[in-house]
């Protein structure tokens, strides 16, 4: 009996590993966003980072990242490329802030390593992804006659 639709094919181990890799980070972008949000909305913080009360910079820096966050983290859940555009640019301006505007942001050192460090593993897997996709061809090529 044949099947009604047609199969898809199996994914390899790298190619699992980054969807692992991106929905982890998908959480850590959601969980991120709903801390900004509840920033300027005055859950957290007893009040004291409502919109209202924020100084000018941190009412430009908090709303952009409390919307990028839970947008990017939609895009790398799906595993979609703007997903990760999206978490790039909200990486660039946390690491701005907390290293290039550290006197109106405040020293956050952890912030910005773990923004490396996620991006430094995602261009590993990148690579890997593309060495891998190369094999895939030239094993293509070796195959036809």
């Amino acid at each position: 009996m044949e099947p009604d639709s047609p199969s898809t094919p199996r994914r390899t181990l790298t190619e699992l590993l980054f969807v692992i890799f991106l929905r982890m980070i998908a959480v850590t972008c959601f969980w991120f966003g709903m801390q900004y949000w509840a920033m300027l909305v005055g859950y957290s913080l007893e009040g004291r980072a409502r919109f209202d009360l924020l100084n000018l910079p941190w009412r430009a820096a908090a709303p952009t990242l409390a919307v990028l966050f839970p947008v990017a983290s939609l895009g790398l859940w799906l595993a979609v490329s703007w997903g990760a555009v999206l978490w790039a640019m909200a990486a660039i301006i946390q690491i701005l802030m907390y290293v290039v505007w550290s006197d109106i942001f405040g020293e956050n050192h952890l912030v910005p390593l773990l923004n490396v460090l996620v991006a430094s593993l995602y261009v590993v897997f990148r690579l890997a992804l593309w060495l891998e996709g190369r094999r895939k061809e030239e094993k293509v090529r070796i195959d036809l006659p």
